[in-house]
């Protein structure tokens, strides 16, 4: 339909709500399932370190190291035949004997590498025959080894050969065995002389090569394909099999000429997942215990990276390495590749994991003596945002070994060191039997803390040794003193006559009676959440015939594995608010004009804050997310698709901080009958991800000027998705309204509320908005709310295909709903109570917190819990029929109303049916809930 021709009426209600779901068999059934990490796996590994600290490779080592990793069966998962495993691994140094016994003319200087490499399952025909299978299977590992080597060629690397691990299979269990691929190791050196570091460089590329050429011969990478470790110094022995079962499998393992100084070791265990042979860990240079929870966010700011990344190191060929992470891939192994790319620039392991998994050290007493680390952490938290979540992290790169905590220490890390020079890290104490006069030392990781041993130099390397270390390579202090500011907090509106809000302006931005009366009047009153009971009766919005706020449709997400939750009141010195506006430096080579940033110590901003924003010397531009009614439902899309030319704009020309604003401004007309909004979520959405496609998002911040944001939930969703900081001016306007009723004056005067001034009542509600989202927080396992920022950490319950990809591109939408020109609609409805025409002169009650008449339905209303009491006292059958018809007449209130039973077969007979008296024999009553329930269960089971 041509735009011209539309005929758009914003008092017309749209089409209802409940057939948005019935789309099943086009594009916005299911938009979007989520990637597997994200909506099933879980995991809780077992993981750690072995060390000589006398500086030789041993065999004993790799001996130790298989026996602790026997020690962790508990840690992975196992499936019935009781050998094919979750995963288990172990790093080590090359096993350069065995090489050389073989007649491999291999040194361990550093001039040659050795990939262990996963090729295509061999071809079996169970009789020896030849059959069409086996000629495939042959294939495809020929294809492999010719591409392989057309790119060694071509990154200048000499094929020493391809050597075939002795591996025993009649080990592995039936599962395992099915899916056990050709291991073969690959052996080269460098056509120019490389060596060390410059080759570890060039063995990063020539992987990196092999996936793309790989999969352009059709070859899926991660199941026909895949190179677990390819390194001068480190090779990974690894498979889905049981720790007992790796080193009985691996004969090399076995192998007395196979030694090493140092070993990790890693259990894995993941639910939900059917487990793989590449899934194993370690990766590549980490072995991870636990769960980043921040995995989304962290995956898109990446991608945002990818176009201001450089470094001296790689000139052009750092365009060979992108896509740097993958949506598709875990958490692990996300975090092994960005830790890969930091440490193949130059960096140590430690001080890439000091940047990535930073520890709290705002109001931590212990680093009042070491500023130097307090301000390299706060440099690098503007450059990169911390990957947060409960994680032990054991690391090596061959020429350090080491193991760190995150922030807050939620994974155990024990240590011990012996008087034979060995030093033993793990999640487990005692996987590795020390008398105990042998122990010279002995003790956990704290939250936050690292310990690692420098293999070049004999030398164990203890917390404050390592951060300091790192930390005085630059002098950070300078650079943040020079260039960052700080945002100190402004005074609210305190005046006799404050601006009040608009009536209209209210109704047209959503506000309903009980926004304002329980939950803004709450937080302005007591500086907290008010607290309703539990349980939500009301249909969700996709299927509700009330008008929603766009905010309604995502659901927070709880973290799966973080046990126990962050305590945001005993814990605070672990949580932050804290952001940061303006450019973002480039993450491989910093530079002191890379703090050049804006500090604020909290993401709500009063409106004294936000005009203070474009005195900080940063510019800061807004940008009008108003738009004209006439355009009609397909206006929404417009204006979207223009706002975010406007950003691109903007930052073209210099811009570091974008206000999307829903005010009026010089150039826009304010919200009138002739204008309307895009909603704030979806504004800052759009941008968000607008920005990241064309290269553009860390060149600046998002700012919301909204009316539309007054719960914690609401600022949750607008930082969730890309804003930085938000500042509720109706919010704010309502709090002051409400303070200057005469009703709160004669509450406060009579003493049934605490006295309050207008400004404590909004300095009241700021602070519930941060304690909302330090709860938030807490309930998904995160710390930071830079590292919240952007993690979209929802699941959208009815948002259509074209929506999603218009601003909420890679959130879980497992049902389709709501589509860009329905929520034009729905914002239609919410302005045409305000404009041309105000309707009422009050707020209305949608009733979606307690039952109203003419408000949103609920599933316990008065007149179910009257139809109830009448059934069950046995006062006629005609009760009973009476409130069952009710139930079967009720409007669609959840999913499963939506559903119904389809058999391909007759119902059978109830005399088929087993008696009661057989059924409660094998009936247990300890299994329902305490109380009168069980009560009575046990009652009728006694009886019966």
């Amino acid at each position: 339909m041509d735009r011209k021709e539309t005929n758009f009426n914003p008092h017309q209600p749209p089409t209802l709500k409940v057939r948005r779901l019935s789309n099943q068999g086009n594009s916005l059934g299911t938009p979007y399932a989520g990637p597997r990490w994200l909506v099933e796996e879980r995991d809780a590994c077992g993981v750690g370190f072995i060390a000589d600290l006398n500086g030789k490779a041993n065999h004993s080592i790799i001996e130790k190291a298989l026996k602790a990793l026997g020690c962790l069966e508990h840690r992975g998962g196992c499936s019935a035949d009781y050998d094919s495993g979750d995963g288990a691994g172990v790093m080590t140094t090359i096993p350069w004997k065995i090489l050389q016994a073989e007649g491999y003319a291999v040194s361990p200087e550093g001039d040659y590498g050795v990939g262990m490499i996963f090729l295509p399952q061999a071809g079996s025909s169970g009789n020896g025959s030849p059959n069409q299978e086996v000629a495939e299977a042959d294939g495809k590992q020929q294809l492999a080894r010719d591409t392989i080597a057309k790119v060694l060629e071509s990154e200048n690397l000499n094929l020493i050969g391809w050597r075939v691990v002795p591996v025993r299979p009649e080990v592995l269990g039936p599962m395992a065995a099915a899916n056990q691929p050709c291991i073969e190791q690959l052996i080269v050196s460098s056509k120019t002389g490389l060596v060390g570091d410059d080759l570890e460089r060039q063995l990063y590329l020539a992987r990196r090569q092999c996936g793309v050429a790989l999969e352009k011969e059709g070859l899926v990478w991660g199941q026909d394909i895949y190179i677990c470790s390819w390194s001068c110094r480190t090779i990974v022995y690894k498979g889905m099999v049981r720790s007992a079962v790796l080193g009985e499998f691996y004969r090399d393992l076995q192998n007395p000429d196979y030694e090493s100084q140092f070993a990790v070791y890693h259990r894995r265990f993941s639910t939900n997942t059917m487990p793989r042979w590449p899934l194993a860990q370690p990766m590549r240079l980490l072995g991870h215990n636990g769960e980043i929870n921040t995995l989304l966010g962290n995956i898109n700011w990446m991608r945002a990276r990818e176009g201001i990344l450089s470094h001296p190191v790689w000139g052009d060929r750092l365009w060979d390495l992108k896509p740097f992470v993958d949506a598709n891939n875990s958490d692990s192994a996300n975090l092994d590749n960005v830790m890969e790319l930091l440490v193949r620039t130059g960096r140590e392991p430690s001080e890439s994991l000091m940047i990535m998994v930073p520890e709290a050290y705002q109001n931590q007493p212990l680093l009042k003596d070491y500023p130097e680390i307090t301000d390299f952490y706060e440099f690098h938290s503007g450059v990169q945002e911390a990957w947060d979540g409960p994680a032990l992290l054991v690391f090596s790169d061959g020429k350090q070994v080491g193991a760190c905590l995150d922030r807050n220490g939620l994974r155990p890390a024990r240590y011990c060191i012996t008087k034979g020079g060995l030093i033993i890290v793990g999640s487990e104490a005692g996987v590795v039997q020390v008398e105990e006069s042998e122990i010279i030392e002995k003790g956990r990781l704290g939250p936050g803390q690292m310990i690692a041993v420098n293999l070049e130099e004999s030398e164990i390397l203890k917390n404050w040794d390592i951060k300091r270390k790192v930390a005085g390579k630059c002098n950070y202090g300078e650079w943040l003193r020079k260039y960052r500011q700080d945002l100190e907090r402004q005074p609210f509106v305190g005046t006799e006559n404050p601006p009040l809000p608009d009536l209209a302006i209210q109704k047209a931005f959503g506000y309903g009676s009980e926004d304002v009366e329980m939950v803004i009047a709450d937080m302005a009153s007591l500086g907290k959440e008010p607290t309703f009971c539990m349980g939500d009766d009301i249909p969700l919005a996709v299927i509700s015939e009330q008008p929603h706020l766009l905010y309604d449709y995502f659901k927070q997400r709880f973290a799966q594995v973080t046990n126990p939750p962050i305590d945001p009141l005993r814990e605070r010195i672990v949580m932050s608010l804290e952001m940061r506006l303006g450019e973002r430096g480039n993450l491989l080579d910093p530079k002191p004009e890379d703090a050049r940033m804006l500090k604020i110590s909290s993401p709500v901003l009063n409106e004294a804050e936000l005009q203070k924003l474009a005195d900080s010397g940063l510019k800061a531009v807004g940008l009008s997310t108003l738009y004209p009614v006439a355009t009609g439902p397909d206006g929404l899309r417009l204006a979207v698709e223009a706002l975010c030319e406007k950003a691109i704009a903007a930052v073209a020309q210099g811009a570091k901080i974008l206000i999307l604003s829903d005010r009026h401004s010089e150039s826009q007309s304010p919200l009138n009958g002739e204008n309307t909004y895009i909603p704030p979520l979806l504004a800052v959405g759009a941008v968000h991800h607008y920005l990241i496609e064309s290269g553009d998002r860390l060149k600046c911040s998002l700012v919301v000027d909204t009316a539309q944001c007054w719960s914690t939930h609401h600022f949750a969703c607008l930082i969730g998705y890309g804003a930085s900081a938000i500042c509720p001016y109706l919010a704010l306007a309502t709090v002051r309204q409400w303070w200057s009723e005469p009703k709160t004056q004669i509450q406060m005067e009579k003493g049934k509320m605490p006295p309050l001034t207008m400004v404590q009542a909004q300095e009241n509600y700021r602070a519930a908005v941060e304690g909302g989202l330090l709860k938030i927080l807490s309930k998904m396992g995160i710390s930071l709310l830079s590292s919240y920022q952007g993690a979209q950490i929802f699941e959208a319950i009815g948002i259509g295909e074209d929506l999603l990809n218009l601003g909420f591109k890679g959130t879980t939408s497992r049902i389709g709903g709501l589509t860009v020109a329905e929520l034009a609609m729905e914002v239609g409805q919410f302005h045409a109570k305000a404009f041309p025409e105000m309707q009422g002169k009050k707020l209305e009650n949608y009733g979606f917190v307690n039952y109203f008449k003419r408000g949103e339905y609920h599933g316990n209303s008065p007149e179910l819990a009257k139809l109830l009491h009448q059934a069950v006292r046995g006062e006629g059958a005609d009760h009973y029929s009476t409130y069952q018809a009710y139930l079967q007449e009720r409007p669609v209130a959840a999913l499963r109303d939506l559903l119904d039973f389809q058999s391909d077969r007759s119902p059978i007979s109830i005399d088929e049916v087993e008696p009661i008296t057989d059924i409660v024999s094998r009936f247990c009553t300890g299994g329902c809930l305490w109380g009168r329930c069980r009560l009575r269960l046990t009652k009728l089971w006694r009886s019966l």
